[in-house]
Parts: structure tokens; C-alpha cells; sequence
């Protein structure tokens, strides 16, 4: 027979920040060859519980089945559109059609937000989520292991996995489907009140929760974040609805690409160093984004002297991002990357700079270096 357990959990449809009431219930437990198997309603209210002492505003479940979206997805890399990120197109790409790919025996999809929002100077050079001293892989991962391990005390064994945006899963179109948000034209989840300065994690858990109902598309008729991208990167595909093309995008030119950028992509750059928020920036639903008090997330370098980086060594270079986002882009890349916002800047006090960066041995650093300082020399 079950045995009958009486907890006080906050209602099973929490999500947000909210800070919900807690209500009394009469739930389930049963034991099968030494796993404890919870009631749906428990185990979902225990999931959300776990997720708000760990610090994510955003927890909802999905469903551990085919994912909706995966066509989109397929017709999105079969157009080209992924460019330089062969990691969304290569041989793990049929994964993403279902979880239980990733976790045969998952019956549930733990979908959370972690806010990254912070304040910061109005001007950076530097992405948003990329300002901090933490590797926000390491931060999601620790308080997903935090949910599992509470999640554990209470329900007993069951099998799981954690997941960051490293893992081949159609991270967003989960989070849709479990009631974080909807997926804008800007091609991000955005959460009304919330925003969209957010991470995404999940967990995959052999538990059987009820799932959240995906919320409606709250975009209208806004263009804000297409008519600002200043390289058209959001391109239509029909019925109201927009793709990335990641060929067209600042952040996969400054973050993803190797070597030299065609002449047209480093002028359209701009000062960009890292990534690009455009999109999210110009977003109206982010107009009252809250922020985060995480220590890991708090600005550190959203906007480097140019110079400073184009004198910085190898080892200099690992030691100050090592363990932060911009270590992606790699030591060649960033001087890079150095080199084409000095050419867009129109200071020709950065010269001297740029000429130190022509003379090094990388093909990519010393064309963009060469590049920007006919640039400046013609403006001056």
C-alpha cells in the first residue's frame, strides 16, 4: 500500500519570483525495488520548492517526449543558417529531437531561468552575460546539483541528468513548453514580467510531474529588436515569425568565428568586443528587467580599455579570463575582435596599438590590425 505523507509545499504551480504561500496536502509515496516513486502533484511541488531556495526565478516542467520545434530546428540548419556553429549541426543533432535521447528513462524536463541582468555602464563592448568573473556553467550546474540533491532527500533515488546549454537539447522550445516564456522575434525566451536576461538549465528525471502549459506569444506586433539589428540578422520566415541567422549575427562573428572576418562583418561590428545584446537591449519587455545579486554575475569587464588588451600576453590572458565567458573566444580572437572596435572607433590615439598588433605572426590579428589602421588613417 502507499504510505500516506504529509508535507507543507508551496502550491504545485509556483513559478517566478513569487513568493508562494504555502498550502497543506495530502500526498503519495510508493517503493519500488528500493526507489521511491512520488505522486506527480509531490514531486513537482518538491522540484519547485528546490528550485526557488536555489535561486532560480524561473522553474517549470515539460514533458520528456518529442519536442514540437524540432523540425524548425532541422529546416533551420538545413538552410545553412547555423554558419560557423557546426556544434548545432553536426552528428549530435538528432539528438535534440527528443530528451529521452539524452536520458532513456526520463519521464520529466525541469526547465529553470537563472538571472544574469546586472548593473552596468549604458555603453559596453562586452555582452551582457559575459560581464562577470564566473563561468555561468559552472554556476548553473552547481545549483541544478543543489535542486537534485534536495529533490533526493525528499523523493528518494530516481535517475537524472544535468544540463546547460553544452547539451544537445532544444533548450528554448523546452522552456516554451514548460511555461517560462515564449520564444520573440528576437529568437530569446522572454518571461512577461521578467524579461529575457536569463539562463537556461534543465534537468532530465525519470519522476512523471504534470507540465506546465506554454504561454501566449506576447510579442504583437512589435519590430523593435528586427529594425535595430544592424546587420538583419532576424530574418522572416512567415506567419508573423523570425529565424537567426547566425551568418549575420555580431556575437557569432565576435565569439564563434575563426579567423579573419570578411571587410563588410568588421565594419558592421562596430565597437563590439564580445557578443551583442541589441536585440534584448531595445526589447520593451526588458524595460523592468529585475537584477541579479549573484557575486559571479556582477560586471567585472563589460567594457575594456582596447588598448590595455591589445598589449595583454597569452598568460595574462588566461589568468584575467580563464574562468569567464570571453576565455571562448579565445586569446587570438579577443585581439582580434581588439583590433576591429579600434578600427570603428575613430580614435586615432589607438595607432600606435594597432600598429604593435600588425606585427604579430596571427593571420587573423594582423590583417584586422592592418585593416583598422587604414581605416583610421583615411578618417583622419
Amino acid at each position: 500500500m502507499p504510505k500516506l505523507i504529509h508535507r507543507t509545499a508551496p502550491p504545485a504551480g509556483w513559478m517566478g519570483n513569487l513568493a508562494g504561500s504555502t498550502v497543506s496536502v495530502t500526498l503519495h509515496s510508493t517503493m519500488i525495488k528500493g526507489t521511491v516513486v512520488a505522486d506527480p502533484a509531490r514531486a513537482k511541488a518538491v522540484f519547485l520548492a528546490a528550485a526557488r531556495r536555489a535561486g532560480f526565478p524561473l522553474a517549470g516542467v515539460a514533458p520528456a517526449a518529442p519536442v514540437e520545434d524540432y523540425p524548425v530546428y532541422q529546416q533551420w540548419v538545413a538552410d545553412g543558417l547555423a554558419g560557423p556553429l557546426g556544434y548545432l549541426a553536426d552528428h549530435r543533432a538528432a539528438l535534440r529531437a527528443d530528451p529521452r535521447r539524452l536520458l532513456p528513462s526520463a519521464r520529466s524536463v525541469l526547465c529553470v531561468g537563472l538571472l544574469y541582468n546586472s548593473r552596468g555602464p549604458t555603453r559596453h563592448s562586452v555582452s551582457r552575460y559575459a560581464w562577470g568573473a564566473g563561468d555561468y556553467h559552472d554556476v548553473l550546474r552547481a545549483l541544478l546539483q543543489s535542486v537534485v540533491d534536495e529533490m533526493k532527500a525528499e523523493l528518494g533515488a530516481f535517475d537524472h541528468r544535468i544540463c546547460v546549454d553544452t547539451a544537445p537539447l532544444l533548450e528554448r522550445s523546452l522552456a516554451r513548453r514548460a511555461g517560462l516564456g515564449w520564444i520573440g522575434r528576437n529568437t530569446c525566451l522572454i518571461n512577461q514580467p521578467l524579461g529575457s536576461w536569463f539562463f537556461l538549465g534543465e534537468l532530465l528525471v525519470s519522476l512523471d510531474m504534470p507540465a506546465d502549459a506554454p504561454p501566449p506569444d506576447r510579442c504583437g506586433t512589435c519590430r523593435r529588436c528586427i529594425d535595430a539589428c544592424p546587420t538583419q540578422a532576424l530574418v522572416p520566415v512567415g506567419n508573423g515569425r523570425y529565424r537567426l541567422d547566425a551568418r549575420l549575427c555580431i556575437s557569432t562573428w565576435t565569439i564563434e568565428q575563426r579567423g579573419p572576418l570578411p571587410p563588410e562583418a568588421r565594419a558592421a561590428s562596430g565597437t563590439l568586443l564580445f557578443g551583442c545584446d541589441i536585440c534584448q537591449e531595445v526589447c520593451p519587455w526588458n524595460r523592468r528587467a529585475p537584477i541579479t545579486l549573484l557575486p559571479e554575475f556582477q560586471p567585472l569587464h563589460p567594457d575594456p580599455d582596447l588598448a590595455e588588451l591589445a598589449s595583454m600576453t597569452p598568460e595574462q590572458f588566461r589568468a584575467r579570463f580563464r574562468r569567464t565567458p570571453l576565455w571562448r573566444t579565445r586569446y587570438s580572437g579577443l585581439l582580434r575582435n581588439a583590433a576591429t572596435a579600434m578600427g570603428n572607433s575613430g580614435d586615432p590615439s589607438y595607432l600606435p596599438a594597432l600598429r604593435r598588433l600588425a606585427a604579430l605572426e596571427d593571420d587573423a590579428v594582423r590583417e584586422h590590425a592592418l585593416w583598422a589602421i587604414r581605416r583610421l588613417e583615411a578618417a583622419a
